[in-house]
């Protein structure tokens, strides 16, 4: 506890220097230096660019841009031209710049739900089929999976 009040004192006199040396600056600056701060606030002040403006005093005219050059691009426009006449239809796929079907992205999002969905179908078929094997002769069982496996597309109504 003596640690932290000294430690509580110290920082009491920290404040109170800090105070004091904002109060000097204060009322130092408010006697004899505006006149300097007013000097070194011109100073400070960014000095205008004119790139497309021309000023009208002679005190800014040190600051105009020289006029930029046009440049010449008529070589530039001849090869862009030139390289658009070859014809590149070997690059292109053809399969990528079908259209898609409106309804790919819906299909895209289902595909995983589907998957759970068939897995649960074959789970229980499987169980139906366990089912008549525990009720019915192993025969008819066979017969009854067998045409099953042979109408899938009577089952999808």
């Amino acid at each position: 506890k003596m640690g932290e009040i000294g430690q509580l004192e110290d920082e009491a006199m920290k404040r109170k220097q800090r105070l004091a040396n904002l109060k000097r600056k204060l009322q130092g600056g408010d006697s004899d230096e505006p006149s300097s701060k007013s000097a070194d606030a011109d100073e400070s002040l960014p000095q205008p660019i004119f790139r497309s403006y021309k000023p009208i005093t002679d005190e800014l005219t040190e600051n105009v841009l020289p006029q930029a050059e046009p440049v010449d691009i008529e070589g530039q426009v001849e090869d862009s031209l030139e390289k658009s006449k070859e014809v590149i239809l070997q690059d292109l796929d053809f399969m990528n710049l079908a259209p898609r079907k409106p309804d790919w992205d819906l299909k895209r999002d289902i595909a995983k739900k589907l998957e759970k969905l068939e897995k649960r179908t074959s789970r229980a078929i499987g169980e139906i089929i366990r089912e008549r094997l525990k009720g019915q002769d192993l025969a008819d069982a066979v017969t009854v999976g067998a045409s099953h496996a042979a109408n899938p597309d009577a089952d999808e109504d």
